[in-house]
């Protein structure tokens, strides 16, 4: 049988159920790969490894031994199907044939068809060709027009836009043309008004002056006649009437600004005329109530409610006022300078009103009172503007109100900050404050003891434009503090009562503090002539105190009077420098042509020489002698 096509359908299921094809196509790849010398014995062998492994796990190598299997795997898994017949989709020839047959027809249809069109012309090609122009030509129009659209649309805005603003700018020009016009007539009718007014008032006041000498002139046979009645003497003692409404407008301004609040309040309740004279802005703007006692606290209120928007300054310095009437501050909405040191009655609650009404305070003088962290809390929430600050002897805030003032906006506008006094603060207290108040260029620490050099140093990390620092009272400050405001640029410093402050801080004082014109070193006893001769060079130096320097002498203050620095020097103060003597004083009036104020005071080795070399300088406005050994001869 060559093949099983033409078998019944039982007959070819049962080779594929029972594996058949699988079998023998097992047994015969075993047969050629092997190749044994007895076929049969194989063959028997094999078919016992099929039944052992099963029909289902058989492959078409599983009679092949191991190492002559085929190392390439064969694309199809069997092929005996093929040749048994039983697999339906075998091609047959005459399927074959016909595949053949259309195939071959697509490709001459294919062929036929692009030869075609290439060999033969269409017959209305030039129609073709001609509508592909005018659709072109239309096409090329179309942009064309767009692209012109576009740019006349362009223009007509732009010309639009500049039509807008000419207009615009001519009304403007018209409009200041128009203010300028009525200014200048405004002017001059307020001119011409004003000197018609003027000449009134000098007519007025040359009428009354010669009512003044009527009324005063007394004849002289009057003067001369012992017998005068006693009408005559009562009309000679009675006071000259005078108005001081008809004084000009300046010279009333300059009459009552000099007088206190209390005298203020008092001419406004002479008349009429002398109270509307009281009722002038400029009079409220700066109120002191602190020259003035026994004031009612209704009196205040009523005071600043009235003068609420004029108000710029108050001082209540030293007031012992109700804290209602502290509250009352807030209604200045236009306050700028809040003068309230050594009020006792200042609290955290009326500091919190004051604050809310007044943000646009830039001075503000907290001395000696008793705030607390509350009103740190305040001031940079409310006063974004604040410049001057006074914090002196306030010893009940501590290093965690100083942080407060770093938070919203902080006070980084603050230029001027004293501490005097506030013992309370620690070296993270001076952290905070570097951190909060860069911007700080003037320093005062006065009578704070526990001041140390790690306290300055870390102020002046952050706080590189401090050019003014007053330290007074801190006795452990020493030249390490110093040299750490070296940083900054100093022009002014000042250090009284310290004695470990040493030459070694002025070795280096010309690179350190090239721009400094103010020292003030007051009772600093450890310093001596090699100071004077350090400082020598500084080209910029005006004002030198060394009061109380008791190790300064001849030699130190000739070698300063030889530098450059006694060429700009203003003002020397040496007092009870008591080595001092003639030499260094003749030698200091030929080099000191700018010299103002000069202090020898208790200099007890001075003589008359080194007074008349004194004499001879003319720049001189003001000269202490006391306490020296001179003569009346050479002080007259």
């Amino acid at each position: 049988m060559a093949s099983l096509r033409s078998a019944t359908p039982k007959l070819r299921n049962y080779f594929r159920d029972n594996y058949i094809p699988q079998i023998c196509e097992a047994l015969l790849c075993g047969l050629l790969v092997t190749c044994p010398e007895d076929p049969l014995r194989y063959l028997e062998h094999m078919i016992i490894v099929i039944i052992q492994n099963g029909l289902e796990n058989l492959l078409w190598d599983m009679c092949i031994d191991p190492s002559l299997k085929p190392k390439i795997r064969r694309l199809s898994e069997t092929y005996l199907e093929q040749l048994f017949g039983l697999d339906d989709q075998l091609v047959t020839p005459e399927l074959m044939i016909k595949a053949c047959t259309f195939y071959t027809g697509r490709l001459v249809k294919n062929h036929f068809g692009g030869w075609r069109e290439v060999a033969i012309p269409r017959a209305n090609q030039e129609a073709i060709l001609a509508e592909k122009m005018d659709r072109a030509i239309t096409h090329d129009n179309f942009r064309c027009q767009k692209v012109f659209f576009y740019h006349w649309l362009s223009y007509v805005i732009t010309c639009r836009e500049r039509l807008i603003v000419s207009l615009l700018r001519l009304r403007q020009m018209f409009c200041v043309q128009r203010q300028k016009i009525i200014l200048a007539k405004w002017k001059e009718k307020a001119r011409h008004k004003s000197k018609t007014r003027e000449d009134e008032l000098i007519l007025k006041h040359e009428l009354q002056l010669r009512k003044w000498k009527l009324k005063s002139k007394v004849p002289e046979e009057k003067l001369l006649s012992p017998e005068r009645s006693s009408s005559d003497t009562a009309a000679a003692a009675a006071p000259v009437e005078f108005d001081v409404s008809a004084l000009p407008e300046q010279a009333i301004m300059q009459i009552f600004l000099y007088l206190s609040f209390r005298d203020t309040i008092m001419c406004g309740q002479v008349n009429r005329s002398w109270m509307a004279m009281t009722q002038r802005g400029f009079l409220w703007n700066a109120i002191d109530f602190s020259t003035t006692k026994n004031i009612a606290d209704k009196c205040v209120v009523s005071t600043l409610q009235r003068w609420r928007l004029t108000v710029l300054r108050l001082n209540f310095r030293g007031c012992l006022f109700r804290t209602k009437t502290l509250k009352a501050v807030s209604h200045c909405k236009n306050l700028q300078e809040l003068n309230v040191s050594d009020c006792q009655s200042l609290t955290d609650e009326s500091m919190r009103h004051i604050s809310e009404g007044c943000p646009g305070v830039l001075y503000l003088n907290l001395s000696n009172t008793t705030i607390t962290n509350r009103t740190m809390r305040l001031l940079p929430r409310y006063f974004h503007n604040l410049q001057n600050l006074s914090l002196a002897y306030c010893r009940k805030f501590t290093d965690k109100g100083l942080q407060y003032l770093n938070l919203g906006n902080g006070c980084h506008k603050l230029i001027y900050l004293d501490l005097s006094g506030c013992t309370q603060i620690s070296v993270q207290g001076f952290r905070n404050i570097a951190s909060s108040c860069t911007g700080i260029m003037h320093l005062t620490i006065n009578d704070m003891p526990t001041l140390t050099d790690n306290c300055v140093k870390v102020l002046v990390e952050k706080c590189p434009r401090i050019s003014t620092v007053v330290f007074i009272g801190s006795p452990h400050l020493s030249d390490c503090a110093f040299k750490a405001l070296s940083s900054c640029n100093l022009k002014k410093i000042r250090f009284e009562g310290n004695k470990r402050i040493t030459d070694a801080c002025f070795k280096y004082i010309d690179k350190n503090y090239p721009g400094i014109n103010h020292i003030y070193m007051v009772d600093c006893k450890a310093l001596t002539d090699s100071s004077l001769k350090s400082m020598s060079v500084l080209k910029q130096l005006t004002v030198l105190n060394l009061t109380n320097c008791v190790r300064i002498s001849d030699i130190g203050l000739r070698q300063f009077l030889d530098g450059p620095a006694s060429v700009r020097i203003r003002e020397l103060n040496l007092t009870n420098c008591s080595l001092l003597g003639d030499a260094s004083i003749v030698r200091l009036s030929e080099r000191c042509p700018n010299l103002h104020y000069l202090s020898l005071r208790n200099c007890e080795h001075l003589t008359d020489l080194a007074i008349e070399c004194i004499s001879g300088m003319l720049s001189l406005v003001s000269v202490d002698l006391s306490g020296t050994l001179i003569s009346n001869e050479a002080s007259g």
